[in-house]
C-alpha cells in the first residue's frame, strides 16, 4: 500500500492526474465510478476540484489499484510457475544436492559472488542433514559480472567429473571476489581435473544451461539473489533456518500445492 500524507506530494500527484489522465478515468480504473455512469460535460474539472478537497479519494484510488496489480502479478507468477515447473524442479542439467528423491526441493538462484548467498550455504547444508528427506537444486544464475560467468561455467563443467558438491561448497567458502583464476585454484584444491574443466567450460551445453536459468529467472521475475523456490512459495532474500524450516514444512504438509 503506498501511503502518500505529504501536501506537496499530493499536489504532485493530482497535477500528474489531471496531465495524464482525467481524475474520472482513475477513479474508474480503481471501481469507485462504474464505466456506464455518463460524465458531465465537465467531469474533469468537477473530479479535479473534488479530489483537492477530498485528497484521502485518490490516496484510496491509488492503493486500490495497487491491490488490483499486486494481485495481477500475484496470478502471473502463479502461472508462470505452473508452466515452467519441469524446468525449475526437474532439469536434468541442474546440480542436485541433499535426497535427490526427497518430497520436498528447495530450489537456489544464486551467484558465486553474492555474500549473502554464501551465508545460505551451511545453512541449506544444515538443512539437508537434518532433513534426509529434503533435495536441493541449484541454479547457476551468474548476475555479478564477468567472475561470476567464469565460476558459475566452472561449477557446471565440474559436474561433469562429480564434483559439482565439493566445488560449489568451497566456492561459497572464499572470502573475496571469486573469478576464474580464483575457481580454478579452487578447483585444483578439490581434485578435479583442471585441464579437463577449462576444456568443458567451452561447452556450449554449459552456457546453454546458464542461458535457461537467466530466462527462467525472467518468467519469474527474479530480481536479486539468493531467491530459493520451495513449492509454491518463493523465498527472495536470505532468511534463517527456523524460517526455512517452517517453509519446508508447510511445503510437506501441502504437496502439490
Amino acid at each position: 500500500m503506498v501511503k502518500l500524507t505529504s501536501p506537496v506530494t499530493i499536489s504532485l500527484i493530482l497535477s500528474g492526474v489531471a496531465a495524464a489522465l482525467s481524475g474520472a478515468a482513475l477513479l474508474i480504473a480503481a471501481g469507485m465510478i462504474e464505466i456506464g455512469e455518463a460524465p458531465a460535460p465537465n467531469i474533469e474539472a468537477q473530479t479535479l476540484a473534488y479530489l483537492l478537497d477530498n485528497p484521502e479519494v485518490i490516496l484510496d484510488a491509488i492503493g486500490r489499484l495497487e491491490e488490483r496489480q499486486q494481485a495481477a502479478e500475484a496470478d502471473e507468477l502463479k502461472t508462470a510457475l505452473r508452466d515452467n515447473a519441469e524446468e525449475i524442479f526437474n532439469s536434468p542439467t541442474s546440480p542436485v544436492m541433499g535426497n535427490p528423491d526427497g518430497d520436498v526441493t528447495i530450489v537456489e538462484f544464486f551467484d558465486y559472488n553474492c555474500p549473502y548467498c554464501r551465508q545460505a550455504m551451511p545453512m541449506l547444508a544444515e538443512a539437508a542433514g537434518a532433513d534426509p528427506s529434503l533435495r536441493l537444486v541449484f541454479k547457476e544464475w551468474p548476475i555479478l559480472g564477468p567472475g561470476s560467468e567464469d565460476a558459475a561455467g566452472l561449477a557446471l563443467a565440474a559436474a561433469r567429473q562429480q564434483k559439482y558438491e565439493a566445488f560449489h561448497k568451497a566456492l561459497m567458502a572464499q572470502s573475496g571476489r571469486v573469478d576464474e583464476r580464483v575457481a580454478l585454484d579452487v578447483a585444483a584444491g578439490v581434485g578435479l581435473d583442471v585441464e579437463r574443466l577449462k576444456r568443458n567450460l567451452n561447452d556450449p551445453e554449459i552456457a546453454a544451461e546458464i542461458a535457461r536459468n537467466l530466462a527462467l529467472a525472467d518468467a519469474l521475475r527474479i530480481t536479486g539473489t539468493p531467491t530459493f523456490v520451495v513449492g509454491n512459495e518463493f523465498i527472495r532474500g536470505l532468511v534463517d533456518l527456523t524460517t526455512l524450516q517452517r517453509v519446508i514444512a508447510d511445503a510437506r504438509a501441502k504437496p502439490g500445492e
